[in-house]
């Protein structure tokens, strides 16, 4: 069976599909990694390739990376720590529900923000 890869403006090939990159989206949101302000997406995480993951969903579902950068360390048990990434994305979503998914499971603020 051949799966059909979107191929979005910027000339990258994509082997998610919208319906999975919003239920990516949607779980981020029930774990406190990702916030919405109205057309805004703000995403954290320690994970690099959770950054890119979070980036292909945005942009399979028609949105924008805006920027990705690090905003500190975070400890990972006594000994460890960690850099930790927020990317901000811009996803218009009239014909999503990720806005009022995000209305009724998410959060104001990330599950980081106690630690930084």
């Amino acid at each position: 069976m051949n799966i059909v890869q979107s191929q979005p403006t910027s000339g990258r090939v994509f082997g998610m599909l919208p319906p999975e990159a919003q239920k990516k989206i949607q779980s981020w949101i029930r774990s406190r990694h990702l916030i919405c302000s109205g057309n805004f997406y703000v995403f954290e995480s320690v994970d690099s390739s959770a950054i890119e993951r979070f980036t292909e969903s945005i942009e399979v579902l028609g949105g924008t990376l805006i920027s990705v950068e690090t905003i500190g360390k975070i400890w990972m048990g006594d000994h460890r720590q960690v850099l930790l990434y927020r990317a901000k994305a811009s996803l218009h979503t009239p014909c999503h529900d990720l806005k009022q998914y995000w209305i009724k499971y998410g959060s104001f603020r990330t599950r980081f923000d106690e630690q930084v």
